[in-house]
C-alpha cells in the first residue's frame, strides 16, 4: 500500500497537466486506480438495487456482492457533471487516499472502483444508519456526555488521518453516517472529497470546505491541517447548543464573523453546560491555528477523557429542535440545487463558443482576466466584476490567470446555471406539485422526508411560514433560500468560487477592517497582505 506523501505528487501533479483539455477522452482513475475500466465487470461482480441518495456528482445505490452476498453502497460519479479539472482532480484523489488510508473503524472502507467511458463506480461499505444530527435529533433525551461520545470518535478520525498525512478539509455533520441503525452503531466519515496528502509544514492556499465550518485562515488563503480542529470543534458547538457559532444573512456576513471568531456562551443551553466542554470549544475554534490544540491535545482533553462524567442531564428540547431546523433546512436547499442541475435545460454551448473566440482578441485560445473584463463590456453585456471573478475563479484554480475555451464554456453553463435568480420560480414549482402557489405540507414531505419525520417537517414549517398559515408561498420560500448559507452553496464549484472572490475582497478592501488597526480582522488583513 502506498503512503499517502507518496501518492500526493502522482495526484495532484497529473490533473494540472491536463487542464487544458479536461474531455479529451476523459478518464478519472486510469488503470492505477480502478480495478476495471468496465462497466460490464462491475455488474458481474455487484448487483445493484435501491438509491439511496443524490449528490451534485452522481448517485449512491445500495449494492450487493454476488458472490458473497455482502451488502455495500455504489456510488457512481457522471462525468459529465465533472465539469472542470479542479472536478476531476476531486474524484481522482477521494480514491488514491481511501485506498492509501489504512483501515479505521469509524472510516468508510473503499472496496473497489470501477471505470468505464461514462461514470466512475466507487463500492464501498454501506451505511444506513443516517446522519450524525439526524440520529441525535431522533432521540428523546440529548445530553451532553452523549455529546462528548461524538466529538471522541470524531477526533479518533482526525487523529488517524493527521497521523497519515491526510487532511479531511471538509469535517462537518453530513459527513459523518452511522453503519447501521442499532444503538451502538459505529459512526463513520464517508466523504473524503476535499482532502489532501500533507507533509508537516506544508502550506495550502485553496479555499475550499463548507461555510459554517471554515477556518479563518482558509479564507486567508495559508493553512495547514489545523483546520480539521477548527471544523471540529464548530461541530462541537453546534452539538451542544443547536446553532452555528458563526452567522449571519449572507456569505459575506458569515465570513466576516468567521474572522472575527467571537464565540457566545451566554445563549441557552450554555449556562448549564459545564466549564471544561467550553473550554475544550474555545481552545479549538482558536483563530490562531498556532495555538489551536492538535487532534491529540483534543483527545487528552479533560472532557473528553472523562466523558462518562459529562453531565448527564438533558441540554434541553430547544437544542434538539434547532438541531432538526439546521438539518432539515440544509436538505431542503441541497434538493433546490438538485433540481436546478437535473430538471433545468442547459443554456445553448454555441453561442457561448462564439462569444469566447469574440472576447480572445488576440486569438491565443486562452482569456486572461482583463481580456474577460474589456470583451464583456466591448460587446455590451453588463456583467459585475464579481460575477466576472467568480467565473474566472471557478474555472482557474491552478492561478494561472487565463481560461481556454473548453473551460470558459463548461464553467459558464454551470455558474450560470445556478446563479440565475430565475431559477426559484422553478424550483418553487417542483415543490409545488398540485400547482396551488404554495408549498404544503404534504408536498414538503414527499420531497424531503418520504419516510415520514413529520417533526421535521412540521419544524420547517413553522420556520418559513411567516403568515402562519400552515402553508410556504412563494415569498416565504425565497427569503428562506437567501437567508443564510445561500443555497447554491450546496455546490461544491459555486461555493469555492464565491468564497475566493470573498476571500480576495475581504483582504483588500480597506473598508472591512472593521475592528479598528488592531482588531483580528485589521490582524487578518495584515497576514494577507504579507502572503500576497
Amino acid at each position: 500500500m502506498r503512503s499517502c506523501s507518496t501518492l500526493s505528487s502522482s495526484i495532484s501533479d497529473a490533473p494540472r497537466a491536463a487542464r487544458s483539455q479536461p474531455w479529451s477522452p476523459l478518464t478519472v482513475l486510469g488503470k492505477g486506480l480502478a480495478a476495471e475500466a468496465s462497466a460490464e465487470e462491475l455488474l458481474r461482480r455487484y448487483q445493484l438495487g435501491e438509491e439511496l441518495g443524490r449528490g451534485e456528482f452522481g448517485v449512491t445505490r445500495r449494492c450487493t456482492d454476488t458472490s458473497t452476498g455482502e451488502v455495500l453502497a455504489c456510488k457512481s460519479i457522471s462525468k459529465r457533471k465533472l465539469r472542470s479539472s479542479v472536478d476531476i482532480e476531486d474524484v481522482r484523489r477521494e480514491v488514491a487516499i481511501m485506498r492509501s488510508l489504512p483501515e479505521h473503524p469509524n472510516v468508510v472502507r473503499l472496496r473497489e472502483a470501477f471505470e468505464d467511458g461514462d461514470t466512475v463506480h466507487l463500492v464501498m461499505e454501506v451505511c444506513e444508519g443516517g446522519e450524525l444530527f439526524d440520529r441525535i435529533v431522533s432521540r428523546g433525551h440529548y445530553t451532553e456526555r452523549a455529546a462528548a461520545g461524538v466529538m471522541r470518535t470524531i477526533m479518533e478520525v482526525v487523529l488517524h488521518c493527521h497521523s497519515h498525512g491526510v487532511m479531511h478539509r471538509d469535517l462537518k455533520p453530513e459527513n459523518f453516517l452511522y453503519a447501521n441503525t442499532s444503538e451502538n452503531s459505529a459512526l463513520k466519515v464517508i466523504d473524503f472529497g476535499l482532502s489532501v496528502c500533507f507533509k508537516p509544514g506544508d502550506r495550502f492556499s485553496e479555499i475550499v470546505g463548507s461555510p459554517y465550518y471554515m477556518a479563518p485562515e482558509v479564507l486567508k488563503r495559508n493553512y495547514g491541517q489545523e483546520i480539521d480542529i477548527w471544523s471540529a470543534g464548530v461541530i462541537l458547538y453546534i452539538l451542544l447548543c443547536g446553532v452555528p457559532p458563526f452567522w449571519a444573512d449572507t456569505d459575506e456576513g458569515i465570513a466576516q464573523a468567521i474572522i472575527r471568531s467571537n464565540l457566545d456562551f451566554q445563549r441557552e443551553p450554555w449556562p448549564k453546560v459545564s466549564e471544561n466542554a467550553k473550554d475544550l470549544v474555545r481552545k479549538m475554534v482558536d483563530p490562531s491555528p498556532y495555538s489551536r490544540l492538535t487532534a491529540q491535545q483534543v483527545l487528552e482533553h479533560p472532557w473528553i477523557q472523562n466523558a462518562s462524567a459529562a453531565p448527564n442531564i438533558p441540554l434541553g428540547e430547544a437544542v434538539r429542535s434547532r438541531l432538526k431546523q439546521f438539518t432539515v433546512m440544509n436538505k431542503f436547499k441541497k434538493k433546490a440545487l438538485l433540481v436546478v442541475a437535473e430538471y433545468l435545460p442547459a443554456e445553448e454551448l454555441e453561442a457561448i463558443r462564439e462569444l469566447f473566440h469574440r472576447l480572445d482578441t488576440n486569438k491565443d485560445g486562452h482569456l486572461t482576466i482583463e481580456e474577460l473584463r474589456k470583451g464583456l463590456r466591448l460587446i455590451g453585456h453588463n456583467v459585475h466584476d464579481t460575477d466576472v471573478d467568480m467565473l474566472m475563479e471557478a474555472a482557474d484554480m491552478d492561478g494561472n490567470g487565463t481560461l481556454d475555451c473548453k473551460e470558459f464554456v463548461t464553467v459558464s453553463i454551470h455558474l450560470k446555471k445556478i446563479r440565475s435568480e430565475d431559477h426559484l420560480p422553478k424550483v418553487f414549482s417542483y415543490f409545488d406539485k398540485n400547482g396551488s402557489g404554495y408549498i404544503e405540507i404534504e408536498e414538503l414531505k414527499e420531497a424531503l422526508s418520504p419516510r415520514g419525520d413529520q417533526k421535521a417537517i412540521d419544524d420547517i414549517i413553522l420556520d418559513v411560514d411567516k403568515d402562519k398559515d400552515g402553508k410556504i408561498s412563494y415569498e416565504e420560500f425565497e427569503l428562506m433560500m437567501k437567508a443564510g448559507m445561500d443555497w447554491r452553496n450546496t455546490s461544491r464549484q459555486y461555493s469555492r468560487a464565491v468564497y475566493n472572490t470573498l476571500s480576495r475582497k475581504m483582504f483588500k478592501d480597506v473598508s472591512l477592517k472593521l475592528d479598528s488597526n488592531n482588531g483580528p480582522l485589521a490582524a487578518a488583513v495584515k497576514e494577507q497582505q504579507v502572503v500576497d
